[in-house]
Parts: C-alpha cells; sequence; structure tokens
C-alpha cells in the first residue's frame, strides 16, 4: 500500500517538477553570453574551410591508398 502512494504521490508531482525545470531553465539561459554575429559569421567561416580541406584530403589519402590497393592486388593474382 505504502508502493501506491509513493507512485500516486509521483505521479502527482510532475507539473510542479516541470515546472520548476522550465524556471531553472530560463534562469540558465539568461545567464548565457551569446556571441556576437561577427564571430558566429567567422567561426562558422573556419568550420566550412576545415570541412573542405579535411574532405580534399581524405579524397587524395583515399585514391592513393585505393591506387596502392589495386596494384598490389594485380600484383597477386598474375
Amino acid at each position: 500500500m505504502n508502493e501506491e502512494m509513493s507512485i500516486a504521490q509521483r505521479a502527482g508531482s510532475w507539473p510542479a517538477r516541470v515546472k520548476n525545470y522550465f524556471e531553472e531553465l530560463h534562469l540558465e539561459m539568461k545567464r548565457v553570453t551569446w556571441p556576437a554575429w561577427k564571430q558566429v559569421r567567422a567561426t562558422t567561416a573556419v568550420v566550412i574551410v576545415a570541412v573542405f580541406a579535411f574532405a580534399g584530403y581524405f579524397f587524395v589519402v583515399d585514391q592513393v591508398v585505393g591506387r596502392l590497393i589495386t596494384k598490389l592486388f594485380d600484383t597477386f593474382t598474375r
């Protein structure tokens, strides 16, 4: 019987817990220092350039390794 009351109490207290969660979330979001729009653009540009640089690097490495493996297979299958 005690366990049933515990479940009922927990089920009844969820609105207060949800409200408390959102109040705390709101307070934390007020404390956040957001970057300036200029800084957001600059870091976004860096990320985009880095993604393309890594993509190019991995493309070249993939081509070289692929050709080496093909030559290796061709050498041993003759």
